[in-house]
């Protein structure tokens, strides 16, 4: 039998060597200098400009970009296709294409004053184009803070310890903030005092586990958990099936919406450097678990499941074919024809590249940048760590193999938990405690991606606004009204219940803005200099841009289109219900939009280059002074 072993030793033979070689060879091309102030010195204003401790940034930074994506999209890759063709694309494409995306949108942001890839590009193709370009990365985030919300609600219906230990875990957080920037009190006590509250509120949640609703007919809570309602409200809608997600939706979107207005002192800087320690511990121990495992100690005896014995071997198909009609999705007839190329590239949304990191560097880090060098640490380590997220997701799933029930979602997200717990047991580790701490693991990084995508969606929306000129715009630039905005829109989105849809809509377009933030960092890149190479960032540009739109137009023609609105593709049935009928031709709308979009801003961007190309050189290194 293959053990997991050779997937961790893979892709940190190959992380490592890249982050090395590559990251530093990118550091220098990009010409980073401390001696450069940063925007967030230049323009600190205590609100959002605020400079951080490389490690209070870095947890930030990774805890943002790190959410359910790496690892529901690897998990169902593999289950689609085998785990090889999933591993294969994260090892090689997350150091040569997915770091770079991030570290290039960091850098240029770095010197376009910390503002957003819409704002950069808006300096060298005009108005027009940086308005196409928020609009586009304003409809992402929409996107972002449904699917994040609704996998959030899943975890906490699957795993209702986790649903405790998050709200305490946060809650610890807010007295972090006003421990460091209220009362002056020692970091590094502070650290010690907190951190140790965040993994006890893992036994916290163990001991209470808490749930909104009564569970679905087929399902079951642990024995104690505290059910908040006596049954489910009449007009409440069921998401995949049950109530009690629903009201975790609601409940989370509530919570993004006002935790990105709250000052980035008072929660997101000390609740995402909190949770980084969940998160080092949980990626970095299960990387570790599986090595001492795998040559010392060996998985518990305790980590059973199902009533099976689990182990460091896979259990998984490597290959289940270029269409995944052999694996377990297609066997269920949960899936359609799944073509390997493009969808294994938009399944796995994030672990390799993703176009909301783009949002993250230029949004909310490179606001807080202390040093121009910590951006290859943040920047280009910083999605190698979500790479080694996804790649302990694989182990996971591979260890596991549950009958694929419940699909893509329902699949994913409990046995990251459960095969995660199983493989902390190499430590000695109970299983009762290692599978719902990995459950808050996943929580948190859901949790900080959600909120911070509100935040930066209120970030797209007034800079498309600007100066306020009317009294609608007035209402738009209002952080209260478009964060309302968001959430209303974010939580109808989830209402026709296609998880399988919206989870390809949302990889393509996450897809698509990478490329046009590889874009965005390529024209920076020509118009700074004629000699600078292009090919670091044109050629995964390229790549992903080919990808993501042959990608949408398949999911908009074949699966949405051709099967669940006319049933003639697939052998799918019809929708019947005309919620699901309104919400494909929306999803289609939403694809027509945002191709349109994405191709105009790739004329627009070839015609700068090109007269940048026959310009005088170094006509610009960015807007900054220092430059």
């Amino acid at each position: 039998m293959v053990g997991v072993i050779w997937i961790v030793a893979l892709v940190l033979v190959m992380f490592t060597a890249a982050y090395v070689v590559y990251g530093r060879y990118l550091s220098q091309f990009v010409d980073l200098d401390d001696s450069r102030e940063t925007p967030a010195h230049k323009y600190q204003d205590g609100q959002e400009y605020v400079p951080a401790k490389k490690s209070v940034l870095l947890g930030h930074h990774y805890s943002s970009i790190a959410g359910g994506a790496p690892v529901v999209g690897p998990i169902t890759a593999a289950l689609i296709w085998g785990w090889l063709p999933a591993l294969l694309w994260v090892a090689i494409g997350n150091p040569l294409i997915g770091a770079v995306h991030d570290f290039v949108s960091l850098s240029g942001s770095l010197r376009h004053e910390g503002k957003s890839i819409g704002y950069i590009i808006g300096e060298y193709v005009g108005e027009r184009g940086k308005n196409m370009l928020l609009w586009f990365a304003f409809l992402l985030t929409i996107l972002v803070v449904a699917v994040f919300a609704l996998v959030i609600g899943v975890v906490f219906d699957a795993f209702p310890e986790a649903a405790t230990a998050s709200i305490v875990y946060i809650g610890l957080a807010f007295l972090f903030g006003f421990w460091l920037y209220q009362l002056g009190l020692p970091f590094s006590v502070g650290t010690v005092v907190f951190v140790a509250g965040v993994f006890a509120s893992v036994w916290v949640g163990i001991q209470f586990p808490v749930a909104i609703t009564p569970p679905a007919e087929a399902g079951a809570y642990p024995e104690g958990t505290f059910v908040v309602l006596d049954a489910a409200p009449t007009l409440l809608p069921e998401f995949l099936g049950s109530a009690n997600i629903t009201a975790w939706v609601l409940v989370v979107l509530v919570y993004g919406a006002a935790a990105s207005i709250l000052p980035v002192w008072m929660l997101l800087q000390p609740r995402d450097y909190l949770s980084s320690f969940l998160l080092y511990t949980g990626v970095g121990g299960g990387l570790l678990a599986v090595i001492v495992g795998t040559f010392v100690t060996g998985m518990g005896d305790d980590a059973v499941h199902n009533g099976q014995q689990l182990s460091f071997d896979i259990t998984t198909g490597a290959w289940y074919g270029f269409l995944g009609q052999e694996g377990p999705l297609a066997v269920e007839g949960l899936i359609p024809l799944m073509p390997l190329f493009p969808l294994l590239f938009l399944t796995i949304a994030c672990g390799t590249i993703s176009g909301f990191h783009s949002l993250v560097s230029s949004g909310t880090t490179a606001k807080q940048l202390n040093k121009e060098t910590d951006a290859r640490l943040i920047g280009y380590g910083g999605m190698l760590g979500e790479g080694l997220l996804a790649a302990v997701a694989l182990c996971a799933v591979t260890i596991v193999a549950i009958p694929a029930a419940d699909g893509g979602i329902g699949l994913a997200l409990p046995n990251f938990a459960t095969g995660g717990g199983a493989i902390l047991t190499a430590f000695g580790i109970p299983f009762e405690y290692a599978a719902p701490f990995m459950a808050l693991v996943l929580a948190s990084f859901l949790l900080t991606s959600m909120d911070t995508a509100v935040r930066l969606g209120r970030y797209m929306l007034e800079e498309i606004i600007d100066t306020p000129e009317t009294q609608i715009e007035s209402y738009g630039a209002n952080p209260y009204v478009n964060t309302t905005i968001i959430t209303i829109i974010a939580f109808f989105l989830l209402g026709s219940g296609q998880w399988e849809d919206l989870w390809v809509l949302f990889g393509g377009a996450n897809q698509l803005l990478a490329s046009l933030a590889l874009l965005t960092g390529t024209i920076w890149l020509a118009n700074w200099q004629k000699s600078k190479q292009l090919i670091s960032t044109g050629g995964p540009m390229i790549l992903m841009a080919f990808i993501t739109v042959f990608g949408l137009t398949w999911l908009a023609l074949y699966q949405i289109l051709g099967g669940r609105l006319l049933g003639i593709t697939g052998g799918m049935e019809p929708a019947e219900s005309l919620l699901v009928q309104v919400s494909g031709v929306v999803q289609i709308v939403i694809i027509a939009v945002l191709l349109g979009l994405a191709l105009s801003l790739f004329k627009i961007g070839y015609d700068n280059m090109k007269a940048a190309d026959e310009a005088e050189p170094d006509v610009a290194a960015g807007t900054s002074d220092d430059d």
